[in-house]
């Protein structure tokens, strides 16, 4: 046999070998989460030893997400599948029930007694995670679907959960401490929609939204006086915008109040990676340091302005005193080449 041949079909014979090898490796479970929050957990607990994906995009909003057949393909592939529930995703029973998958759904807020609606009988809010300290029962729900989805790499698996309830604790005393240096009477937190009732519970927060705890909802003009009364009442030096709703109404609010729009919080989902908030301890912290920047200024205050926000009202009047200036300016000239 020529040299070329005997090459040729070691070739093959490698090729043929590789093929085996990896139909016979054994494929990573898959984890499917609903929301970006959810994900980020259970990959700071499992680590690389499942495969996580994500049924709601980053940016995308859970409550009004409209499942695409390819959403129905991942639940068909899924081995666990990870909810937040409590009427979050009101869209995924039937997704589940048209992928014809077997996977284990897990609820992560078991355990958590949740906030009912002040509107809607028999209606809670789903927004259990802006709390780090009910994160702990994320995290415990997480790690126990996991560890018995992957038995093997249970002691793996508790090391990294261990650490992980730790970064959160951590981060629920951070939050605390931070919203304490706001003065008490302007610990207010008005927001695009009613999804920081856990964090303002918490952390000891009033909270004021124009929209209830579901983005799928209309605007009422009452909820506009309302407000208005709230940021008249409490002097309140910031509103806020969040990362999945469109800013106009809130702006327009601002506006209209003369205050600022304090900076952009992240609820029902995390930001990019080129973010501040590509995880969810991080979209915490982040969403603390801007409202406590926020809210720590003063209605007088015209220092250095964050990106995104709007200058209050003494911008405004800076001007019309100039031009006041200018056209008395004008008056008294005019006066003077007249008399003489």
């Amino acid at each position: 046999m020529s040299k070329s041949k005997l090459g040729w079909s070691l070739l093959i014979v490698l090729s043929l070998t590789c093929d085996i090898s990896t139909a016979q490796a054994p494929q990573k479970p898959v984890v499917l989460a609903t929301a970006s929050m959810i994900a980020d957990m259970a990959k700071q607990i499992a680590g690389d030893n499942v495969i996580i994906e994500c049924i709601v995009p980053i940016g995308g909003d859970p409550h009004i997400y409209d499942p695409t057949p390819g959403d129905a393909q991942m639940i068909g592939k899924a081995d666990l599948i990870l909810r937040n529930g409590l009427t979050f995703e009101g869209w995924l029973n039937e997704l589940i029930e048209n992928s014809g998958g077997n996977a284990e759904v897990i609820t992560v807020t078991d355990g958590i007694d949740p906030i009912a609606s002040s509107v809607y009988d028999n209606a809670v809010d789903p927004h259990a995670w802006m709390d780090a300290n009910r994160g702990l029962t994320y995290a415990k729900n997480i790690y126990e679907a996991i560890a018995l989805l992957i038995p093997a790499q249970k002691t793996m698996l508790t090391q990294n959960y261990e650490a992980y309830l730790e970064q959160l604790r951590n981060t629920d005393r951070y939050i605390m401490e931070q919203i304490m240096t706001i003065p008490a009477d302007r610990r207010v937190l008005i927001t695009s929609h009613d999804a920081f009732q856990y964090y303002g519970r918490r952390y000891g927060l009033q909270l004021e939204s124009v929209l209830g705890t579901s983005t799928d909802a209309d605007v009422q003009t009452s909820d506009i006086v309302r407000l208005n009364k709230v940021i008249r009442a409490k002097k309140v030096p910031a509103l806020f915008v969040e990362s999945t709703i469109n800013p106009k109404l809130l702006e327009q609010l601002a506006s209209d109040n003369d205050i600022r729009v304090g900076g952009s919080l992240y609820a029902d989902s995390l930001g990019d990676e080129d973010s501040p908030a590509p995880t969810y301890l991080a979209m915490l912290r982040h969403n603390t340091d801007v409202i406590v920047a926020a809210l720590n200024r003063t209605l007088t205050d015209d220092t250095a302005h964050n990106a995104g926000e709007k200058p209050i009202a003494k911008d405004r009047n800076w001007t019309y005193l100039l031009l006041g200036g200018i056209l008395l300016l004008v008056a008294i000239i005019a006066y003077f080449k007249f008399a003489t």
